[in-house]
């Protein structure tokens, strides 16, 4: 079995589809220890014995449905009413609509291109500098992948609920944990944006009857958030019922009330949502079966053993960690890793003493850095292309925030009580 290796990166190379290339290595390593090769489609038929597994299509028919309307809009000018008077106003504007746009997409590119014609025209207009409106819109269009409903943290749950720890994590303790340290790098942001200097200062007052205004228009959009969170942690609903009530709830505002969707346009919006999900639950489902094998071939127990007699204290492991990770942010995008890579980390996490949801939240914000780490962060690429910038522009106005949110990210790794002080005991 020696060549399987060789033969696998090469197909990786060559861009092969990443399930081809996690279920022939399943398929291999399965054949190798002559199990038979139908353990496979057993794992893969695994996922219709996953409840939890219904909240992905769901949240993401309804990021999407949020998407093709004008909530970005309306999400832009509620945070500019109630946040432009503070200094750096329309900076953390950009700030925490992006988070919130991207905790309901889930994905950090749809941030970019939907808010990115938005706001950065008006950044310019306040008076913001060239570089600091192109840093600030690429690295915050990957903010929210903490908050929930966002769909990584869901898929790193169901990935981690079939490792069979004996510290459970359930996707509600996910979504628990990734408040503070979300919050922390939007304040670190928000921070770092109101010291930034203007060519004009010139703040608009607060203006009750235009932050009323902006309410009224995103009276329906709203409600979201406290609808997931509120029925969750308030025992109305389960995740996969959340998920349900949100899709339900988008689609009849979108299409029905507010009708910014027409019906004829609902199949090109559902098609496009689905091709995401279909994605990753093939791959999902064939990774399902690579990971029995992982664990049947004692990989993780291995791998831990061989660091383990090299690295004897768990801050070196950490530091190790947080390196390893801001690379496989900028290589892979965050399905990708979420699904090759947590089998393999999380037990040896585990075996250093490191809460598995801690390790999750750890994953999430490194991947959130690597989407704009240079040279190959993808949205230094997406930015580029919607800005109408040289990418080596993207390098230089996102180096600043690049400082701010590792500082953030090596706080979140190194303080396990910002992640888990908000988890029931």
């Amino acid at each position: 079995m020696s060549y399987a290796a060789p033969i696998l990166l090469l197909l990786a190379l060559l861009r092969t589809p990443l399930f081809v290339v996690i279920a022939l290595s399943a398929m291999l390593g399965f054949y190798s220890q002559e199990v038979p090769l139908s353990v496979i489609s057993i794992e893969v038929y695994r996922l219709a014995e996953m409840p939890v597994l219904l909240a992905i299509p769901l949240f993401t028919f309804a990021g999407y449905l949020l998407g093709e309307g004008h909530a970005s809009t309306r999400l832009v000018n509620l945070s500019n009413s109630l946040l432009g008077w503070m200094p750096g106003g329309l900076a953390i504007v950009a700030i925490f609509a992006c988070a919130l746009f991207t905790a309901f997409t889930g994905a950090s590119g749809i941030t970019i291109v939907a808010l990115g014609g938005l706001l950065y025209p008006a950044l310019k207009e306040a008076g913001y500098l060239e570089n600091f409106n192109l840093g600030l819109l690429t690295s915050s269009g990957s903010l929210g992948l903490l908050f929930a409903p966002s769909l990584p943290l869901i898929l790193y749950g169901v990935v981690a609920q079939q490792m069979d720890l004996d510290q459970p994590v359930s996707i509600g303790d996910l979504f628990l944990a990734g408040i503070l340290p979300g919050t922390l790098m939007l304040v670190m942001l928000a921070l770092y944006s109101m010291m930034q200097p203007r060519e004009h200062s010139r703040r608009e007052a607060f203006d009750a009857a235009t932050a009323m205004a902006a309410i009224r228009a995103a009276k329906w959009e709203i409600p979201l958030p406290l609808l997931v969170l509120g029925g969750i942690y308030g025992g109305y609903f389960a995740v996969s019922e959340a998920a349900a009530v949100t899709a339900i709830y988008v689609l009849v505002v979108e299409v029905l009330i507010i009708r910014e969707i027409r019906f004829s346009e609902l199949p090109k919006v559902m098609s496009e949502a689905m091709m995401l999900v279909g994605g990753i639950l093939i791959i999902i489902g064939v990774s399902l079966a690579s990971t029995n094998y992982l664990i049947d071939a004692e990989v993780p127990t291995r791998m831990f053993a061989f660091i383990q007699s090299h690295i004897d204290e768990k801050l070196t492991f950490l530091i190790l960690l947080n390196i390893f990770l801001l690379v496989l942010g900028m290589m892979l995008d965050i399905f990708s890793a979420i699904i090759i890579v947590v089998p393999i980390i999380l037990p040896i996490a585990v075996g250093y003493g490191i809460h598995p949801v801690h390790l999750g939240i750890i994953f999430l914000a490194n991947m959130q850095l690597g989407y704009f780490t240079p040279p190959v962060g993808m949205n230094l690429f997406i930015a580029s292309y919607r800005f109408d910038k040289p990418v080596m522009t993207l390098y230089l106005a996102t180096i600043p925030f690049f400082v701010v949110l590792l500082v953030a990210v090596l706080v979140i790794t190194y303080w396990p009580a910002l992640s888990l002080a908000l988890l029931p005991d």
